[in-house]
C-alpha cells in the first residue's frame, strides 16, 4: 500500500516538494529546529554544480550556433522612404469629391497603411521593376535559388515594411535588399506607387461617377418627358385648359344657387303657412274671406264691402216689407248674388294661393338639386386639381432633380481632370551606409542569453525528472526518515573486505564514517538501549548486508557482544562477508533441526558470533512467522547485548514486516543516486505504519566526487588528515 507522502517521525513533520536541499538536521542522531527542510538558493546552486557540464555543452552549442548563423548570414542594408498623409485633400473648387479621404479617426490612417500593403502596390511595383533594374533586384536570389529563384512579387512582400509613426500622419517605408542602391530604389517606388495609385484610384472613380451620372440623368429626363406627356393628357382629358378660371365660374355658380336656395326656401315657407291657413279653414267650413291674406285681394274686398253694404240694406228693407215683397226679394237676389260672386273669388283665391305653394315648392326642389350638382361639380373639380397638382408636382420633383444630376455631372467632370493627391514625400530614399543584417552584436548577446538560459533550463529539466534519492532532503522531506548517517563511496575490493572494513582499515573514511553512525544512534535513548535491530532496505544492491556486519563489528569493538541474524532466507550474503558456511543456521533452529547453540558460530572477531540462514528456505514466510523463530530471538535478546538482523529488502518481498514486530527498532540503508524516491518513500512508509521505532536511514555509497554538493559538512577537503592510516612509528 501507498504511504502518505507526508509523514511524522520523532516529532519532524515532512512534506514532499521535491528536488534538492541541504542537510537540515543539527547532524548525525542531532534534533533539528522543528521545521521541515526546505529549499534554497543555495539547494538551486547545487544542482547546477553538479550539472555544469549540461550547462556548458548547451552553451556552446547555442552560442557556436549563433556565431555560424551570423557569419553565413548575407549582408542586408535597409531603405527608409517617408510620406506624410494629407488630413483632407487641398480644395481646389468648393465642390464635394467623389470620394471621400479625409483622415478623421486611427482607422482611416491604419487604411492608407494597409493600402500601403497591399498586394495591387506591390504588383505595381514589381511591374516598375525592369530591365537593368529588374536584373540587380534578382542576382542575389539567384545566386541562393539558382534552380527555381523567387518571384519578384514574393520577394517584395517579404522584404518590405510599413511602419506608420506614431500620434502623427507619417508612414515609413522600410525595404530591405542585400545591394544598398536596389534598396533605396525600391522604397522610393513603393511611395511614388502609393501617391500614384490614389491618384488614379480618384480619377477612376470621378470617371465612373460622371458615366454613371450621365445615365442617370438620360434616365431621368425619360422619365421627365413621361411625366409632361401624362400632366397634358389628364389636362385635355378632364378639360382644364384653364383649370383657375374653370375653379371661379364654379364657386360664383355656387354662391348664386345658394341664395336662389335661401330665398326660395323663404318663399316656400310663406306659401306653406298660407295653404296650411286655407286648408284648415275649408276643414272648420269657416269663411276664407276671413283670412287676411285673402281679404286683401283687390277681387275680394270690394266684393265683401258690397255684401256688407247689401246686408244693412236687405236688413233695413226687411223692417219695412215683408219677405215677399217684390223689393225684399230682389235685394234678396242681389245679396245671393253677390254672395256667389264671393264665394267664386275666395275658392280662386284659395286655388291661386295652393299654386303659389306648388310653384315655391318645385322652385325649391330646384333650387337644391342645382346646387347639389353644382357643389358635385366642384369637388370633381377639387378632385381633378389634386391629381392633376399631384402630377405637377412630380414633374417639377423630377425636374429638378435632372437639374441637379446634370449639375452634378458637370463639376465631377470638371473636377475629374484636376490632379490632386492625399500624400507628398517627405523624405525620400537614400542607399544605407553600413548593413542592418546580420546585427553582429544582438545575435552574439542572444546566443550567449540563449545558451546559458538553455543550458540552465536543461539542467533544472534534467534535475525535474531524475527522482533518484541523493540529498538529505529526499531522505527526510520526501522519503519521511531522518538521516543518522553517511557512508561514503568504497574503493573497489573484495567483497570478504568490505563486509569487514571497520576492522581491517581498508578504507579509512568508511571506518570513520560507521564510528560516526554508532555515536548518533548511542545519542538517542531509542537506539541507545535497543537491543534488537532490523536493518533493511528498497530495493537489492543497497548495502543492508555491508552495513549490518560493519555496523556489528563497530559496536563489538567497543566491548558489546553481538550476534549478526541472516534474516535474508531467500538471497543470504552474511556468511560470504564473513567467510563463513552456510550449511546450518535460522532455518535448522526454527524447523528443530538444531539447538541454538549449535547453530550459532564464533567469528574471529572478538564479541561478535554469526547466525547464517542455514541455506535458501522454501518457505521463508512460514519460518518467520513461526514461534520457534520468535522464541530464538527471545533467547539471542538474553545472550548478547545486540542482535542486528540482516533482511530482504521491502519493495521486494513482505520478510521485513514479518520480523519487524519482534525488534526494537529498524534501521533503513539507501544508495547513493540508485533507488527512486517513489519506491523509498513507499518501503519507509510500510516501516513507519508498523508502530515500531526507526532509528533513521543510512545513506550508503555517497560518491565522494560530488559530496560536496549535498554533504560538504560531513565530506569536506580539509579533513583528508584526519583519515590518514597512522604508521607503527606515530604516537598517540
Amino acid at each position: 500500500m501507498d504511504s502518505d507522502p507526508k509523514q511524522t517521525q520523532g516529532g519532524r513533520s515532512y512534506g514532499y516538494t521535491g528536488g534538492y536541499a541541504g542537510y537540515s538536521a543539527a547532524g548525525y542522531g542531532g534534533e533539528d529546529d522543528g521545521s521541515g527542510a526546505h529549499r534554497t538558493i543555495k539547494d538551486y546552486v547545487l544542482i547546477l554544480r553538479e550539472r555544469i557540464w549540461y550547462i556548458v555543452v548547451a552553451f556552446l552549442v547555442v552560442f557556436s550556433s549563433a556565431i555560424l548563423y551570423t557569419l553565413s548570414q548575407t549582408k542586408l542594408y535597409d531603405s527608409v522612404a517617408s510620406v506624410q498623409i494629407f488630413r483632407r485633400d487641398p480644395t481646389i473648387m468648393q465642390v464635394q469629391a467623389v470620394m471621400d479621404n479625409e483622415i478623421r479617426s486611427a482607422e482611416d490612417l491604419n487604411t492608407q497603411v494597409k493600402i500601403l500593403e497591399s498586394a495591387s502596390i506591390i504588383q505595381k511595383v514589381s511591374e516598375r521593376l525592369t530591365g537593368d533594374d529588374l536584373r540587380r533586384f534578382m542576382a542575389p536570389y539567384e545566386l541562393e535559388n539558382a534552380s527555381e529563384p523567387p518571384l519578384p512579387f514574393k520577394i517584395l512582400a517579404e522584404n518590405r515594411k510599413i511602419i506608420p509613426l506614431r500620434l502623427s500622419l507619417l508612414i515609413q517605408i522600410n525595404y530591405r535588399h542585400p545591394d544598398r542602391l536596389v534598396a533605396a530604389r525600391v522604397a522610393n517606388l513603393f511611395v511614388d506607387e502609393f501617391i500614384t495609385y490614389n491618384a488614379r484610384v480618384r480619377i477612376d472613380e470621378s470617371m465612373k461617377a460622371v458615366e454613371d451620372l450621365k445615365s442617370r440623368a438620360d434616365d431621368q429626363r425619360k422619365k421627365v418627358d413621361e411625366l409632361s406627356v401624362k400632366l397634358q393628357a389628364y389636362r385635355e382629358k378632364n378639360n382644364l385648359v384653364s383649370l383657375d378660371q374653370r375653379k371661379d365660374i364654379v364657386t360664383e355658380k355656387l354662391k348664386a344657387l345658394n341664395l336662389y336656395l335661401t330665398q326660395s326656401s323663404a318663399r316656400l315657407k310663406d306659401a306653406e303657412i298660407r295653404w296650411k291657413q286655407v286648408q284648415e279653414r275649408i276643414a272648420a267650413a269657416g269663411d276664407l274671406a276671413e283670412l287676411p291674406f285673402i281679404s286683401g285681394q283687390s277681387s275680394i274686398g270690394p266684393l265683401l264691402q258690397q255684401l256688407a253694404a247689401q246686408k244693412i240694406a236687405t236688413a233695413q228693407l226687411k223692417d219695412r216689407y215683408r219677405d215677399k215683397h217684390p223689393r225684399m226679394i230682389e235685394a234678396a237676389n242681389a245679396l245671393s248674388q253677390t254672395e256667389r260672386e264671393l264665394k267664386r273669388a275666395t275658392d280662386s283665391a284659395a286655388a291661386s294661393i295652393e299654386s303659389e305653394y306648388q310653384t315655391a315648392l318645385r322652385n325649391e326642389r330646384g333650387a337644391g338639386a342645382a346646387l347639389k350638382q353644382a357643389e358635385a361639380d366642384s369637388l370633381d373639380l377639387d378632385r381633378f386639381q389634386v391629381e392633376y397638382a399631384n402630377l405637377e408636382r412630380d414633374f417639377k420633383i423630377n425636374e429638378q432633380i435632372l437639374e441637379n444630376i446634370l449639375a452634378r455631372a458637370r463639376e465631377t467632370s470638371m473636377t475629374s481632370t484636376i490632379e490632386t493627391q492625399n500624400a507628398r514625400v517627405v523624405d525620400r530614399a537614400v542607399p544605407a551606409l553600413k548593413p542592418s543584417s546580420p546585427k553582429i552584436a544582438l545575435n552574439l548577446a542572444l546566443g550567449f542569453v540563449g545558451g546559458i538560459g538553455l543550458g540552465l533550463a536543461f539542467a533544472f529539466f534534467v534535475a525535474m525528472i531524475d527522482d533518484r534519492v541523493k540529498s538529505s532532503f529526499d531522505i527526510e522531506s520526501v522519503i519521511g526518515l531522518q538521516l543518522v548517517g553517511v557512508i561514503p563511496q568504497m574503493k573497489k575490493m573484495e567483497h570478504a573486505e568490505k563486509a569487514q572494513v571497520v576492522v581491517n582499515h581498508a578504507d579509512r573514511q568508511v571506518s570513520e564514517a560507521f564510528l560516526t553512525l554508532h555515536s548518533a544512534l548511542r545519542l538517542k535513548d531509542e537506539s541507545k538501549h535497543a537491543k534488537c535491530m532490523l536493518v533493511t532496505s528498497t530495493i537489492p544492491g543497497e548495502g543492508k548486508s555491508f552495513l549490518t556486519t560493519n555496523l556489528a563489528l563497530t559496536f563489538a569493538v567497543h566491548g558489546e557482544r553481538v550476534v549478526i541474524v541472516d534474516g535474508d532466507l531467500r538471497k543470504p550474503t552474511i556468511h560470504k562477508g564473513l567467510k563463513l558456511e552456510n550449511t546450518k543456521g535460522v532455518i535448522d533452529v526454527c524447523t528443530g533441526n538444531m539447538p541454538l547453540d549449535e547453530a550459532i558460530r564464533h567469528s574471529e572477531h572478538a564479541n561478535l558470533d554469526v547466525l547464517t540462514s542455514g541455506g535458501r528456505a522454501k518457505n521463508p514466510t512460514h519460518i518467520l512467522n513461526s514461534k520457534n523463530f520468535e522464541l530464538m530471538l527471545s533467547e539471542l535478546r538474553k545472550r548478547y547485548d545486540r542482535v542486528f538482523i540482516d533482511t530482504p529488502p521491502l519493495a521486494a518481498v513482505s520478510d521485513a514486516l514479518i520480523i519487524l514486530p519482534l525488534v526494537d527498532g529498524s534501521i533503513f540503508t539507501i544508495f547513493f543516486n540508485k533507488v527512486r524516491r517513489k519506491a523509498a518513500q513507499f518501503a519507509a512508509g510500510r516501516l513507519l505504519n508498523a508502530n515500531v521505532p526507526n532509528y533513521g536511514a543510512v545513506l550508503n555509497g555517497l560518491d565522494l566526487a560530488v559530496s560536496g554538493y549535498y554533504y560538504a559538512q560531513y565530506y569536506d577537503k580539509s579533513y583528508k588528515d584526519y583519515y590518514i592510516v597512522k604508521s607503527a612509528h606515530d604516537k598517540e
